[in-house]
């Protein structure tokens, strides 16, 4: 960073980064500005024990030790209370440039514990803000905490145009996620079984009623009977587990949808499939999704509040089913893309411009102009 007189000191705060799309992104920041030239801190309230994303030998680690559990009202806001003080204390002492919140709670603690400080506090919410489910003491705390930042970052223009009309007062500016491209491999490694002549429907995501996988399973067995050369794989992990494996067992899909569990080797499992299915009732902006297309699948999406649609360009590298969250126009639309070859094939060619629609380059591009406004 030659063109700045000064290093800038980015600190990050995150509760953990023990998985999840936004941990994910803290990790890829961190990396990235080090890289730079600017000295980074991560700050999170989880020890670090419970990493899953490894970061930078460069960048600096706090761990505050924060992360307990709070039962009722007192002990929540004693815990708090902890929280800004430590953070506080670390921000005093470590003196950074620029505190970069990341999601609702970090932003809204990062934005007190650096009351007074000379620094530019960031604040990001990288879930759509309706599908959050937030005690109300955090709303109220967000609605005073955000309009006192120097920026609001939301991840689609859906939830900037939310945050001002409901956060009012609040400088907000889209930065979607970066597509990683190539995909890393990590552990837990799980090849694709053998396909034996067989396509595969593949959607990915926690299981969660937010990912809407039981209206996947409805839509699939809709049409399950019509494609019998189809499976459908859901990979991931989550507390829906068994209650969707009893509706496959119901819907007598056993031998045709499985879910394997969390992959560290997702990109084998595009590169072996044939189409990419997002049943998602909510989004932030998806990451599987934006995956699944610079692997060159084409992908057929609800058209859900927000996310889907600032990546999918309808018709032309992907399909947008409306309305979000029937299972029966899921099913129309599945059947048709499983039964035309060529047009999976013309959408998936298109679909790899998310490599540089959402590259790196111009994600970062968009961070720096926020870092570097003096």
């Amino acid at each position: 960073m030659s063109s700045l007189r000064f290093q800038p000191h980015l600190m990050i705060v995150i509760h953990s980064l023990s998985g999840g799309g936004a941990e994910r992104v803290a990790a890829d920041l961190s990396a990235y500005w080090v890289q730079r030239g600017y000295k980074v801190t991560l700050v999170t309230q989880a020890d670090a024990g419970t990493d899953v994303y490894p970061l930078h030998a460069a960048v600096k680690r706090y761990a505050l030790g924060t992360a307990a559990f709070s039962t009722g009202r007192l002990s929540a806001a004693i815990a708090n209370l902890r929280r800004v003080w430590a953070l506080r204390r670390l921000i005093k002492r470590e003196r950074p440039t620029i505190v970069l919140g990341m999601m609702t709670t970090a932003s809204v603690l990062a934005i007190v514990a650096a009351r007074g400080q000379p620094c530019r506090v960031i604040a990001t919410e990288h879930t759509h803000p309706p599908s959050q489910e937030l005690p109300e003491m955090w709303l109220r705390l967000r609605r005073w905490a955000y309009p006192r930042a120097a920026a609001v970052v939301a991840l689609t223009s859906g939830t900037a145009a939310w945050l001002r009309e409901h956060v009012p007062g609040s400088q907000v500016t889209v930065i979607p996620n970066a597509v990683r491209w190539p995909l890393d491999r990590a552990e837990p490694l799980l090849p694709p079984p053998p396909r034996d002549g067989r396509l595969r429907l593949l959607a990915a995501g926690r299981l969660h009623p937010h990912k809407g996988f039981d209206l996947l399973i409805r839509a699939f067995h809709a049409v399950a009977r019509q494609f019998p050369d189809w499976d459908l794989v859901i990979l991931g992990e989550g507390d829906c587990r068994d209650a969707l494996q009893s509706q496959i067992d119901e819907a007598g899909l056993a031998a045709r949808v499985s879910m394997p569990g969390r992959v560290g080797n997702v990109g084998d499992w595009y590169a072996q499939s044939d189409l990419y299915v997002l049943s998602s009732r909510v989004e932030g902006l998806s990451n599987t999704l934006l995956e699944a297309m610079a692997s060159g699948l084409a992908p057929v999406a609800f058209d859900c509040e927000t996310g889907p649609r600032e990546i999918v360009r309808n018709g032309i590298d992907g399909v947008l089913v409306r309305p979000a969250e029937d299972d029966e126009a899921l099913a129309a639309h599945l059947s048709d893309m499983m039964a035309h070859r060529e047009q999976r094939a013309a959408y998936a060619r298109r679909a790899v411009d998310v490599r540089d629609r959402f590259s790196t380059t111009r994600v970062m591009a968009l961070w720096g102009h926020l870092f570097e406004v003096h």
